[in-house]
């Protein structure tokens, strides 16, 4: 007898790879100490937020003595809080954003999962390129939704449109781009955007409803050519952004995101309503008070981007000593190369023999490829060189 759904059993049996891999290297640290591993597994920004959170902290400290100071607000977050929001995403995307079209959230996953909870029908699908965040085909699960991933183009991770416009169905609901990406650093051109959301007009009017295309976001500020992101907004009506500061502003555990509609949506207020609710009646109730009082005084700030650019270097010089195939991250925290064998298991077991921990493809929806996540000490990526050589070394 279970004492869990079946579905959830499915989940556990096939966890994430990025967590099998977190828990590989506390094994190992434990064995050869943690200045003798090199965990790349675990997309976890080490780099101490802006001075200015801390300096808000300290100020929210000293009002804590006040009625409600960390209390119940509005579902949709701080009135405060969605004001610099606005203010933020319009000049992020580039047209005039009111109060009325976001709300504060849980972090991105929290935004996601709520979207879902508001649109998705038992058996609907949702489109998104592989290789893609493994959480997303959970999220969809959760409200009765079906992940169908369209493998992306090899080595450089273009849009496969072809196979894309394939994938549509009558129970196609959303599609879901992630740009900068997780795990391939890939940015979107405005050509295959452009492209992407000619094909959901298309199947939207095809099947006489709207489809969602939805651009999870939390990476945006990881930009490191100065690249052009441009806004799904102004290129398809029924589209929405979600994001969050776990990666501008290294507050992950802060779980402060938001989920913002195009202000040109045939029904947006209606849409915002019902996302607010199912904000809060999935648990969420309203992202953490503390958070959101952080937020509205350093929403402007960021870590420095700079720091993460050289260790996309280093990382890049690492793999090109090893001699290893890859595409140079435009943008997020990660790497994601060819493995030099077909099955990308044996390549990880020879980077593990080497206290080097990665994340497979597989886990991602694309086989054959593995993720390194960089947001690490830059002397760890370059300390990592001698086992990436040897364990190339070793398939010969």
């Amino acid at each position: 007898m279970s004492l869990i759904s079946q579905q959830i059993k499915s989940y556990m049996d096939n966890s994430s790879w990025i967590r099998k891999m977190f828990e590989n290297g506390i094994e190992l640290k434990a064995q050869h100490g943690a200045e003798n591993v090199f965990d790349f597994s675990l997309g976890n920004p080490d780099i101490p937020p802006p001075a200015k959170v801390g300096e808000t902290l300290k100020s929210i400290a000293n009002e804590l003595h006040k009625p409600f100071a960390l209390g119940y607000m509005p579902n949709a977050g701080y009135p405060e809080t969605r004001k610099a929001l606005a203010g933020y995403l319009s000049r992020e995307q580039g047209m005039e954003i009111g109060v009325e079209h976001v709300l504060v959230t849980c972090g991105a996953a929290g935004a996601i999962n709520a979207f879902f909870r508001a649109v998705l029908e038992s058996g609907d699908e949702v489109i998104c390129p592989a290789p893609y965040f493994v959480e997303y085909g959970f999220y969809a699960g959760n409200f009765g939704g079906k992940l169908c991933p369209v493998k992306s183009k090899p080595l450089t991770f273009e849009l496969d449109l072809a196979a894309i416009e394939a994938a549509f169905t009558e129970r196609t609901r959303v599609v879901l781009i992630n740009s900068p990406n997780n795990p391939t650093g890939k940015i979107y051109s405005r050509k295959e955007l452009e492209a992407l959301a000619a094909l959901v007009k298309r199947y939207s009017e095809r099947y006489g409803k709207p489809i969602f295309l939805v651009s999870d976001e939390p990476y945006r500020f990881l930009n490191y050519d100065n690249s052009e992101l441009p806004s799904v907004f102004s290129l398809y009506e029924y589209s929405i952004v979600v994001g969050s500061f776990s990666k501008s502003l290294a507050l992950a555990g802060a779980r402060v995101g938001y989920f913002t509609v195009n202000p040109a949506m045939t029904g947006g207020d209606e849409l915002v309503n019902a996302v607010i609710m199912t904000n809060r009646i999935l648990g969420f109730v309203n992202a953490p008070a503390l958070a959101q009082r952080i937020l509205n005084e350093t929403i402007n700030e960021s870590v420095d981007l700079d720091i993460y650019r050289s260790r996309r270097q280093a990382m890049a010089e690492v793999l090109d000593a090893a001699g290893i195939e890859y595409l140079m991250p435009r943008g997020a925290f990660y790497f994601f190369p060819k493995s030099p064998v077909e099955d990308e298991m044996k390549f990880i077991d020879l980077l593990m023999d080497e206290n080097i921990l990665v994340v497979p493809g597989r886990g991602f929806g694309y086989p054959g490829y593995f993720r390194l996540a960089f947001c690490v000490d830059e002397a760890t990526i370059r300390r990592s060189k001698s086992g990436f050589i040897n364990a190339m070394k070793k398939l010969h």
